[in-house]
């Protein structure tokens, strides 16, 4: 059951790449961009990572904070965040907690085959800890005007 605008965000949203409890509370009075990806050093995943990197300081000043989610480890957290120089933290969601929390992990299909992995999707949660909208249709390279739109 995926979450949807309206319905309250969990408080604890998981680990990040230094082994830091991450919550919602660390974030009070600002809204937080909560994007899920399939995976570290793809090229999907990095230009939308990089195109977040590159408009971050837009985000702040509307009043955003940017955390990634994806089921790689911390150590592959760390080593995309240094490729790619990443000013954000990114959970890693080894155990899919918080993917089936918000409901992205869900069956996939490509070249004819299903599998089980995560739904590219971005949750806008509000000041408050509600969510606000939910982008289930990501343009990788142009993600922050998605969210800047909102």
């Amino acid at each position: 059951m995926a979450l949807k605008p309206g319905d309250k965000a969990p408080e604890v949203l998981g680990v990040d790449q230094s082994g830091k409890e991450i919550r919602l509370s660390d974030f009070a009075g600002r809204k937080v961009v909560l994007y899920f990806y399939p995976k570290d050093n793809t090229p999907g995943c990095t230009a939308e990572a990089c195109n977040l990197r590159d408009n971050y300081a837009d985000l702040q000043s509307a009043g955003y904070a940017v955390v990634g989610v994806s089921k790689d480890s911390e150590a592959s957290h760390v080593k995309f965040i240094e490729k790619q120089s990443l000013p954000f933290p990114l959970i890693a969601d080894t155990e899919l907690k918080l993917n089936e929390a918000f409901g992205v992990w869900r069956e996939k299909k490509m070249a004819g085959r299903s599998y089980m992995g995560t739904v590219r999707t971005t949750f806008i949660i509000d000041e408050n800890g509600v969510i606000a909208d939910v982008i289930e249709k990501v343009d990788t390279k142009n993600h922050a005007a998605q969210i800047l739109k909102k």
